[in-house]
């Protein structure tokens, strides 16, 4: 088992060497415009595009809660769309966060960085916009990804 490791930076500048892939909890909404992901944006402009097709579209694909999908944007980097949080406000109904679409989405991250060999890198994902909270979704990111030994950073952004 891996250890879940925590510094200080930037998740869309990811701090190893060898494939990696940088993941972030989105909306089901389709909207892109708040939050981690300006800062997706302001760096490649393909995970937002891949996001909006991919909603777009989404009659016909797998777009919605627990999905995810990897958006190259090195040759040994990609960005992983998690789609994680139901809207994008809170209301009576609590905060857009999806516990249960977050670990499903997770777990296919394991799968495809295992396949990739890649790192994951992220900011504490699901908690900024979406309101959830990093004590419930800590032990979602070592259960799908540490244990199955896949490397995780996660970015406190000064």
């Amino acid at each position: 088992m891996k250890a879940l490791k925590v510094i200080k930076g930037d998740a869309t500048s990811p701090q190893a060497s060898g494939p990696k892939v940088i993941a972030h909890c989105c909306n089901d909404m389709g909207g892109w415009g708040k939050g981690f992901v300006l800062a997706l944006s302001k760096r490649w402009p393909e995970p937002e595009a891949d996001y909006r097709r991919w909603h777009r579209e989404r009659a016909g694909n797998d777009f919605g809660l627990g999905a995810l999908r990897l958006v190259a944007v090195r040759p040994d980097t990609w960005v992983a769309n998690l789609i994680g949080q139901h809207g994008t406000r809170r209301g009576s109904a609590g905060p857009p966060i999806r516990y249960d679409a977050v670990a499903k989405g997770l777990l296919t991250l394991g799968d495809e960085a295992l396949r990739l060999g890649a790192s994951v890198h992220m900011p504490r994902i699901g908690c900024g916009l979406a309101g959830g909270k990093w004590e419930r979704i800590e032990p979602l990111v070592v259960e799908s990804l540490c244990a199955r030994d896949v490397a995780v950073t996660v970015y406190d952004f000064d």
